[in-house]
Protein backbone atom coordinates (compact mmCIF):
# COMPACT_ATOMS: atom_id res chain seq x y z
CA UNK A 1 0.00 0.00 0.00
CA UNK A 2 2.56 2.23 0.73
CA UNK A 3 4.00 1.98 -2.99
CA UNK A 4 0.91 2.04 -4.17
CA UNK A 5 0.23 5.73 -2.24
CA UNK A 6 3.98 6.54 -3.04
CA UNK A 7 3.11 5.79 -7.10
CA UNK A 8 -0.06 7.47 -6.50
CA UNK A 9 1.52 10.92 -5.01
CA UNK A 10 4.30 10.57 -8.07
CA UNK A 11 2.02 10.45 -10.72
CA UNK A 12 -0.57 13.07 -9.31
CA UNK A 13 2.39 15.00 -8.56
CA UNK A 14 3.48 15.05 -11.91
CA UNK A 15 -0.14 15.62 -13.24
CA UNK A 16 -0.15 18.42 -11.20
CA UNK A 17 3.28 19.79 -12.37
CA UNK A 18 2.05 19.61 -15.68
CA UNK A 19 -1.66 20.67 -15.53
CA UNK A 20 -1.99 21.04 -12.13
CA UNK A 21 -5.22 19.38 -12.22
CA UNK A 22 -6.22 15.27 -12.10
CA UNK A 23 -7.70 13.75 -14.81
CA UNK A 24 -10.15 10.82 -15.23
CA UNK A 25 -8.31 8.73 -17.55
CA UNK A 26 -5.29 9.12 -15.41
CA UNK A 27 -7.70 7.89 -12.41
CA UNK A 28 -8.92 5.49 -14.40
CA UNK A 29 -5.85 4.41 -15.46
CA UNK A 30 -3.98 4.84 -12.33
CA UNK A 31 -7.04 2.27 -10.96
CA UNK A 32 -6.28 0.13 -13.60
CA UNK A 33 -2.64 -0.73 -13.02
CA UNK A 34 -3.99 -0.30 -9.60
CA UNK A 35 -6.00 -3.47 -9.70
CA UNK A 36 -3.82 -5.16 -12.32
CA UNK A 37 -1.54 -4.95 -9.26
CA UNK A 38 -3.62 -6.25 -6.86
CA UNK A 39 -4.75 -9.04 -9.24
CA UNK A 40 -1.70 -9.69 -9.96
CA UNK A 41 -1.20 -9.92 -5.84
CA UNK A 42 -4.10 -11.94 -5.45
CA UNK A 43 -3.06 -14.31 -7.91
CA UNK A 44 -0.12 -14.97 -6.09
CA UNK A 45 -1.92 -14.99 -2.59
CA UNK A 46 -4.16 -17.52 -4.32
CA UNK A 47 -1.28 -19.72 -5.57
CA UNK A 48 0.68 -19.23 -2.65
CA UNK A 49 -2.47 -20.54 -0.42
CA UNK A 50 -3.62 -23.41 -2.83
CA UNK A 51 -0.08 -24.35 -2.39
CA UNK A 52 0.20 -24.14 1.59
CA UNK A 53 -3.10 -25.87 1.06
CA UNK A 54 -1.69 -28.70 -0.62
CA UNK A 55 1.27 -29.06 1.40
CA UNK A 56 -1.02 -28.74 4.50
CA UNK A 57 -3.29 -31.54 2.78
CA UNK A 58 0.17 -33.49 2.01
CA UNK A 59 1.05 -32.62 6.03
CA UNK A 60 -1.85 -33.98 7.53
CA UNK A 61 -1.70 -37.46 5.19
CA UNK A 62 1.85 -37.40 6.69
CA UNK A 63 0.93 -36.66 10.04
CA UNK A 64 -1.86 -39.52 9.87
CA UNK A 65 0.99 -42.03 8.63
CA UNK A 66 2.96 -41.17 11.46
CA UNK A 67 0.57 -41.57 13.79
CA UNK A 68 -0.36 -44.87 12.49
CA UNK A 69 3.31 -45.51 12.28
CA UNK A 70 3.38 -44.35 16.20
CA UNK A 71 0.61 -46.45 17.04
CA UNK A 72 1.94 -49.25 15.35
CA UNK A 73 5.29 -48.21 16.66
CA UNK A 74 3.51 -48.85 19.89
CA UNK A 75 1.99 -52.28 19.72
CA UNK A 76 5.61 -53.13 18.33
CA UNK A 77 6.96 -51.60 21.44
CA UNK A 78 4.31 -53.10 23.67
CA UNK A 79 4.87 -56.69 22.26
CA UNK A 80 8.75 -56.25 22.61
CA UNK A 81 8.74 -55.64 25.72
CA UNK A 82 6.37 -58.40 26.56
CA UNK A 83 8.87 -60.59 24.50
CA UNK A 84 11.63 -59.35 26.47
CA UNK A 85 9.69 -59.59 30.14
CA UNK A 86 9.01 -63.12 29.09
CA UNK A 87 12.66 -63.57 27.87
CA UNK A 88 13.58 -62.09 31.28
CA UNK A 89 11.65 -64.60 33.28
CA UNK A 90 13.00 -67.04 30.72
CA UNK A 91 16.41 -66.10 31.50
CA UNK A 92 15.62 -65.82 35.03
CA UNK A 93 14.23 -69.65 35.59
CA UNK A 94 17.22 -70.87 33.25
CA UNK A 95 19.76 -69.07 35.57
CA UNK A 96 17.65 -70.53 38.86
CA UNK A 97 17.92 -74.24 37.21
CA UNK A 98 21.39 -73.80 36.34
CA UNK A 99 22.02 -73.29 40.09
CA UNK A 100 19.86 -76.01 41.13
CA UNK A 101 21.96 -77.95 38.62
CA UNK A 102 24.90 -77.08 39.86
CA UNK A 103 24.32 -77.15 43.23
CA UNK A 104 22.71 -81.06 41.92
CA UNK A 105 26.37 -81.36 40.30
CA UNK A 106 28.42 -80.63 43.64
CA UNK A 107 25.88 -82.59 45.61
CA UNK A 108 26.02 -85.10 42.83
CA UNK A 109 29.90 -85.72 42.24
CA UNK A 110 30.61 -87.70 45.14
CA UNK A 111 27.71 -90.28 44.01
CA UNK A 112 29.14 -89.70 40.86
CA UNK A 113 32.59 -91.15 41.73
CA UNK A 114 31.08 -93.87 43.68
CA UNK A 115 29.59 -95.02 41.03
CA UNK A 116 32.50 -95.09 38.92
CA UNK A 117 33.60 -97.16 41.45
CA UNK A 118 31.14 -99.41 41.80
CA UNK A 119 31.14 -99.61 37.52
CA UNK A 120 34.74 -100.90 38.03
CA UNK A 121 34.44 -103.31 40.22
CA UNK A 122 31.44 -104.90 37.96
CA UNK A 123 33.57 -104.41 35.39
CA UNK A 124 36.50 -106.93 36.92
CA UNK A 125 33.44 -108.84 38.32
CA UNK A 126 31.47 -109.27 34.82
CA UNK A 127 34.96 -110.17 33.40
CA UNK A 128 35.49 -112.95 35.76
CA UNK A 129 31.81 -114.24 35.49
CA UNK A 130 32.03 -114.49 31.77
CA UNK A 131 35.47 -115.94 31.50
CA UNK A 132 33.81 -118.45 34.31
CA UNK A 133 30.77 -118.77 31.77
CA UNK A 134 32.89 -119.22 28.80
CA UNK A 135 34.84 -122.23 30.64
CA UNK A 136 30.94 -123.65 31.95
CA UNK A 137 30.08 -123.89 28.11
CA UNK A 138 33.25 -125.22 27.13
CA UNK A 139 32.61 -127.76 29.72
CA UNK A 140 28.86 -127.70 28.63
CA UNK A 141 30.13 -128.78 25.20
CA UNK A 142 32.37 -131.48 26.48
CA UNK A 143 29.25 -133.06 28.83
CA UNK A 144 26.46 -132.74 25.89
CA UNK A 145 29.27 -134.81 23.58
CA UNK A 146 29.81 -137.03 26.35
CA UNK A 147 26.33 -137.20 26.61
CA UNK A 148 25.18 -138.15 23.15
CA UNK A 149 28.34 -140.92 23.00
CA UNK A 150 26.96 -142.42 25.69
CA UNK A 151 23.02 -143.02 24.36
CA UNK A 152 24.68 -143.81 21.12
CA UNK A 153 26.25 -146.01 23.45
CA UNK A 154 23.28 -146.65 25.54
CA UNK A 155 20.58 -146.92 22.79
CA UNK A 156 23.00 -149.70 20.57
CA UNK A 157 22.77 -152.04 23.59
CA UNK A 158 19.57 -150.93 25.19
CA UNK A 159 17.84 -154.70 24.17
CA UNK A 160 20.53 -155.68 26.98
CA UNK A 161 19.18 -153.95 29.53
CA UNK A 162 16.12 -154.48 28.73
CA UNK A 163 16.32 -158.37 29.02
CA UNK A 164 18.45 -157.97 32.38
CA UNK A 165 15.86 -155.53 33.72
CA UNK A 166 12.97 -158.07 32.46
CA UNK A 167 14.77 -161.04 33.98
CA UNK A 168 15.24 -159.47 37.39
CA UNK A 169 11.64 -158.62 37.37
CA UNK A 170 10.64 -161.98 36.65
CA UNK A 171 12.87 -163.31 39.05
CA UNK A 172 11.59 -161.25 41.68
CA UNK A 173 8.38 -161.75 40.35
CA UNK A 174 8.69 -165.47 40.55
CA UNK A 175 10.11 -165.44 44.13
CA UNK A 176 7.16 -163.25 45.54
CA UNK A 177 4.81 -165.81 43.69
CA UNK A 178 6.19 -168.75 44.67
CA UNK A 179 6.52 -167.54 48.39
CA UNK A 180 3.10 -165.97 48.33
CA UNK A 181 1.47 -169.33 47.10
CA UNK A 182 3.39 -170.98 49.69
CA UNK A 183 2.11 -169.09 52.49
CA UNK A 184 -1.43 -169.44 51.00
CA UNK A 185 -0.66 -173.08 50.86
CA UNK A 186 0.55 -173.17 54.41
CA UNK A 187 -2.45 -170.76 55.53
CA UNK A 188 -5.21 -173.00 53.57
CA UNK A 189 -3.87 -176.17 55.52
CA UNK A 190 -3.61 -175.08 58.47
CA UNK A 191 -7.45 -173.44 57.98
CA UNK A 192 -8.27 -177.05 56.59
CA UNK A 193 -6.77 -178.80 59.17
CA UNK A 194 -8.25 -176.70 62.26
CA UNK A 195 -11.54 -176.95 60.06
CA UNK A 196 -11.69 -181.29 59.86
CA UNK A 197 -10.68 -181.20 63.43
CA UNK A 198 -13.36 -179.04 64.99
CA UNK A 199 -15.66 -181.45 62.37
CA UNK A 200 -14.61 -184.19 63.83
CA UNK A 201 -14.35 -183.30 67.14
CA UNK A 202 -18.12 -182.19 66.97
CA UNK A 203 -19.26 -185.30 65.19
CA UNK A 204 -17.08 -187.89 66.56
CA UNK A 205 -20.16 -188.94 69.35
CA UNK A 206 -22.60 -189.12 66.63
CA UNK A 207 -20.48 -190.92 63.52
CA UNK A 208 -20.78 -194.34 63.10
CA UNK A 209 -18.18 -196.48 61.46
CA UNK A 210 -19.71 -195.86 58.12
CA UNK A 211 -19.83 -192.17 58.26
CA UNK A 212 -15.94 -192.57 59.46
CA UNK A 213 -15.31 -194.76 56.43
CA UNK A 214 -17.33 -192.46 54.06
CA UNK A 215 -15.05 -189.10 55.84
CA UNK A 216 -11.74 -191.03 55.03
CA UNK A 217 -13.01 -192.07 51.18
CA UNK A 218 -14.12 -188.11 50.85
CA UNK A 219 -10.32 -187.03 52.49
CA UNK A 220 -8.45 -189.75 50.16
CA UNK A 221 -10.46 -188.00 47.27
CA UNK A 222 -9.90 -184.45 48.06
CA UNK A 223 -5.98 -184.83 48.99
CA UNK A 224 -5.97 -186.83 45.37
CA UNK A 225 -7.57 -184.05 43.23
CA UNK A 226 -5.35 -181.28 45.29
CA UNK A 227 -2.47 -183.55 44.36
CA UNK A 228 -3.75 -183.69 40.77
CA UNK A 229 -4.47 -179.68 40.67
CA UNK A 230 -1.12 -179.31 41.92
CA UNK A 231 0.74 -181.53 39.25
CA UNK A 232 -1.58 -179.52 36.62
CA UNK A 233 -0.50 -176.34 38.02
CA UNK A 234 3.10 -177.32 38.18
CA UNK A 235 3.01 -178.82 34.68
CA UNK A 236 1.51 -175.06 33.23
CA UNK A 237 4.13 -173.41 35.19
CA UNK A 238 6.47 -175.83 33.55
CA UNK A 239 5.24 -174.76 29.91
CA UNK A 240 5.64 -170.91 30.75
CA UNK A 241 8.89 -169.65 29.54
CA UNK A 242 9.89 -166.49 28.27
CA UNK A 243 12.82 -164.50 26.45
CA UNK A 244 13.41 -161.57 24.67
CA UNK A 245 12.09 -162.04 20.62
CA UNK A 246 14.67 -159.51 19.51
CA UNK A 247 17.50 -160.96 21.39
CA UNK A 248 16.62 -164.63 20.06
CA UNK A 249 15.83 -163.79 16.40
CA UNK A 250 19.32 -161.62 16.45
CA UNK A 251 20.83 -165.23 17.71
CA UNK A 252 19.26 -167.22 15.06
CA UNK A 253 20.28 -164.92 12.66
CA UNK A 254 23.67 -165.06 13.45
CA UNK A 255 24.13 -168.62 14.10
CA UNK A 256 21.86 -169.54 10.64
CA UNK A 257 19.10 -170.95 13.11
CA UNK A 258 16.18 -171.78 10.98
CA UNK A 259 14.11 -174.40 13.49
CA UNK A 260 12.91 -172.01 15.87
CA UNK A 261 10.90 -174.45 17.60
CA UNK A 262 13.94 -176.90 17.92
CA UNK A 263 15.80 -174.55 19.18
CA UNK A 264 13.46 -172.98 21.85
CA UNK A 265 13.00 -176.75 23.19
CA UNK A 266 17.12 -176.78 23.04
CA UNK A 267 17.41 -173.98 24.83
CA UNK A 268 15.67 -174.97 27.48
CA UNK A 269 18.44 -176.89 29.02
CA UNK A 270 20.35 -174.31 29.16
CA UNK A 271 18.32 -172.56 31.70
CA UNK A 272 20.60 -172.63 34.78
CA UNK A 273 19.69 -170.01 37.35
CA UNK A 274 16.22 -172.32 36.52
CA UNK A 275 13.99 -169.20 36.43
CA UNK A 276 12.42 -170.27 33.11
CA UNK A 277 13.96 -167.28 31.48
CA UNK A 278 16.24 -167.60 28.71
CA UNK A 279 18.68 -164.73 28.41
CA UNK A 280 20.92 -163.88 25.95
CA UNK A 281 24.10 -165.99 27.73
CA UNK A 282 22.19 -168.85 27.03
CA UNK A 283 20.37 -168.19 24.05
CA UNK A 284 23.99 -167.66 22.69
CA UNK A 285 25.52 -170.99 24.55
CA UNK A 286 22.40 -173.07 23.36
CA UNK A 287 22.87 -171.75 19.89
CA UNK A 288 26.25 -172.71 19.80
CA UNK A 289 25.68 -176.47 20.96
CA UNK A 290 22.66 -176.06 18.73
CA UNK A 291 24.77 -175.49 15.62
CA UNK A 292 27.84 -178.10 16.71
CA UNK A 293 25.97 -180.79 17.41
CA UNK A 294 25.01 -181.02 12.91
CA UNK A 295 28.53 -179.96 12.81
CA UNK A 296 31.32 -181.79 11.37
CA UNK A 297 33.74 -182.89 14.11
CA UNK A 298 36.88 -180.38 14.69
CA UNK A 299 40.38 -181.43 15.35
CA UNK A 300 41.08 -182.64 18.66
CA UNK A 301 43.64 -180.19 19.67
CA UNK A 302 40.64 -177.39 19.52
CA UNK A 303 38.47 -176.75 22.55
CA UNK A 304 34.68 -178.50 21.62
CA UNK A 305 31.79 -176.27 22.07
CA UNK A 306 30.61 -178.53 25.02
CA UNK A 307 33.65 -177.17 27.06
CA UNK A 308 32.67 -173.44 25.93
CA UNK A 309 29.32 -173.68 26.80
CA UNK A 310 30.23 -175.35 29.95
CA UNK A 311 32.19 -172.89 31.13
CA UNK A 312 30.07 -169.91 29.43
CA UNK A 313 27.13 -171.41 31.80
CA UNK A 314 29.46 -171.58 34.64
CA UNK A 315 30.25 -167.91 34.46
CA UNK A 316 26.61 -167.18 33.67
CA UNK A 317 25.18 -169.09 36.65
CA UNK A 318 27.95 -167.69 38.77
CA UNK A 319 26.93 -164.43 37.79
CA UNK A 320 23.04 -165.08 38.54
CA UNK A 321 24.30 -166.83 41.84
CA UNK A 322 25.84 -163.05 42.29
CA UNK A 323 22.54 -161.38 40.69
CA UNK A 324 20.19 -163.43 43.31
CA UNK A 325 22.65 -162.65 46.56
CA UNK A 326 22.54 -158.53 45.78
CA UNK A 327 20.51 -157.35 42.61
CA UNK A 328 20.89 -153.56 43.24
CA UNK A 329 24.85 -154.32 43.61
CA UNK A 330 25.03 -155.91 40.17
CA UNK A 331 23.15 -153.24 38.56
CA UNK A 332 25.41 -150.76 39.91
CA UNK A 333 28.95 -152.53 38.73
CA UNK A 334 26.68 -153.34 35.31
CA UNK A 335 26.27 -149.40 34.90
CA UNK A 336 30.03 -149.39 36.16
CA UNK A 337 31.30 -151.58 33.16
CA UNK A 338 29.21 -149.77 30.95
CA UNK A 339 30.94 -146.57 31.59
CA UNK A 340 34.18 -148.26 31.26
CA UNK A 341 32.94 -149.24 27.83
Amino acid sequence: MSNFAYKRGVASGEKMSEGGTITPETQIKELTEKLEEETDRLLKLYAAYEQQEAELRDTKAEVEVLEKEIVEREIEKESLEALLTEKDARIRELEMRAGKAGKQVEHLEPELRKMEEKFTREKDRLGKVFSIAEELDNDLRLAVVELQTRDEWYMDHMSLFEDLNKAIKRRYEMIEAAAEAERQSQHMGRAIAERMDEMVEARAAEMTIEEATEIDSTESEEKSSEDEAAVESAESEEEEWNWSEQVLTGVMEKNGITDRDAFIEFAKSYDMDGNRYLKGSELGAAASDFVAKDAPVEEPSEETPSEEVSQESQSDSEEQSDNDREPEVVWRNTSDSQGNQ
